[in-house]
């Protein structure tokens, strides 16, 4: 075992990126509705095929209620706390090349600042 730690404030994870996969009652607009479980899944399985999947790296997570339904559906990527709004397949994969590998933000994705829930 290495007596070497990480400097204190190291992130375990270079960045993390949340979907937000809540159901709401009623019929009431949600992300769940937007097919967000499908661009969860997506993402994860391109993180791993890019080797990114690790301590370090990236780590793809569901969420609950991120309370921006408005703009559905949604993700968010920390630290750099950038919201997504995606519609399909090519709007992942440009999150994870772009931004997840990357660092550079995609303008183009971005939930506009006003979409609440």
């Amino acid at each position: 075992m290495s007596d070497v730690s990480p400097p204190p404030n190291t992130p375990y994870y270079e960045r993390h990126i949340f979907f937000c996969l809540n159901q709401r009652s009623g019929g009431e607009d949600c992300c769940a509705q937007h097919a967000a479980e499908d661009g969860f899944n997506r993402c994860k399985s391109q993180v791993r095929a890019a080797g990114l999947a690790s301590p370090g790296r990236v780590r793809v997570n569901k969420a609950g209620c991120l309370d921006r339904c408005a703009a559905g559906p949604v993700a968010v990527v920390y630290p750099e706390g950038v919201w997504y709004t995606f519609v399909d397949h090519a709007d992942i994969d440009e999150i994870v090349e772009s931004h997840l590998k990357n660092g550079r933000v995609v303008e183009r994705l971005l939930t506009p600042p006003h979409l609440g829930r």
